[in-house]
């Protein structure tokens, strides 16, 4: 097993600068800088959760969904593909099946996605029945979408769409968006679905954030502002929608371009701060944390050499 430092030095050898910003990354550094140096230069592993998992295969269900001739597009078909989209992803992330041990333990702890429910750990049960429960849950959440949409009635662009374009100043914006609808007469619809509950009206503009991201990647790549943007909460069965204009988009700009010189300068100096909020509950790095107590692994990129004072210089 690699010591403490053999592990340092192989980060250091595989260590890259960031070179490119994701929505997810940029909410990462907005909520904590040290919380974005751990995930892209550390590079350090982090738990499974069971919501975060149950996420990803909601998503495939709705995306595949659509593979379907639109008569056929039922709620019980889409019940009927989440076992099978699970299979598939834990046929390709083994590690998963941890989610749901028979023992009671916080392996397959539910993570935050702002959604209630139980993900396997209630006491007493076997993993078979916290993997029903689990199943179940899916189930529940593919079956309200069918109260938010009607896809018998829609017709997607593009679905899971891998988007990137470069700004003038160099900076690398990408990331994948749920569903592009695109009308008769151009107009584009973004559409991004959330497992978890809506927002309380204070922490919408976070939310929209994602969102804003993407309608400046398609602006950029299309020449046109996104007709509307549109959040799907099926945790809650709500809708939000926003329709930005070009000082929407010119302002979020400005915000990740000032966000990309914090994120350079925390880089070549190494000097990556926490900050406390309410998500560090949930954090898989408070070993790690000053906030907690913990020390971050040695940096693992070069910074320049501090300048040293003799105390015969000092003021």
């Amino acid at each position: 097993m690699d010591t403490p430092t053999e592990r340092s030095a192989n980060r250091a050898t595989t260590a890259r600068p960031p070179s490119s910003l994701s929505p997810s990354r940029a909410s990462d550094f907005m909520q904590c800088p040290l919380l974005y140096r751990f995930r892209v230069i550390d590079k350090l592993p982090e738990k499974p959760s069971a919501a975060a998992t149950r996420g990803t295969v909601v998503h495939a269900v709705l995306e595949r969904l659509f593979d379907t001739p639109a008569p056929q597009r039922t709620a019980a078909l889409a019940r009927s593909m989440v076992v099978a989209e699970w299979e598939k992803l834990l046929a390709a992330r083994p590690e998963l099946a941890e989610l749901f041990p028979d023992s009671e333990d916080d392996t397959g702890r539910d993570g935050h996605d702002g959604h209630d429910g139980h993900d396997g750990h209630d006491g007493g049960q076997t993993a078979g029945e916290r993997l029903a429960q689990w199943l179940q849950g899916a189930e529940q959440l593919v079956e309200r979408w069918f109260s938010l949409e009607d896809p018998t009635r829609l017709e997607p662009a593009e679905r899971e769409l891998y988007v990137e374009t470069t700004l003038d100043s160099g900076l690398v914006l990408r990331g994948y968006v749920d569903r592009l609808d695109v009308a008769p007469t151009g107009e584009l619809r973004v559409v991004d679905y959330k497992t978890g509950k809506a927002p309380r009206p204070e922490f919408t503009a976070e939310a929209l954030f994602q969102m804003k991201f993407y309608a400046l990647v398609l602006w950029r790549l299309r020449g046109a502002v996104p007709r509307r943007l549109q959040l799907v909460y099926l945790g809650s069965g709500d809708v939000v929608t926003y329709d930005p204009d070009k000082h929407d988009l010119r302002g979020i700009e400005r915000k990740l371009l000032a966000l990309w010189d914090a994120i350079r300068r925390a880089t070549e100096t190494g000097n990556w701060q926490p900050r406390s909020g309410r998500l560090c509950e949930w954090c898989d790095h408070q070993r790690y944390c000053p906030e907690f107590g913990g020390t971050p692994p040695v940096y693992p990129l070069p910074v320049p050499a501090a300048r040293t004072v003799s105390v015969d210089q000092a003021p």
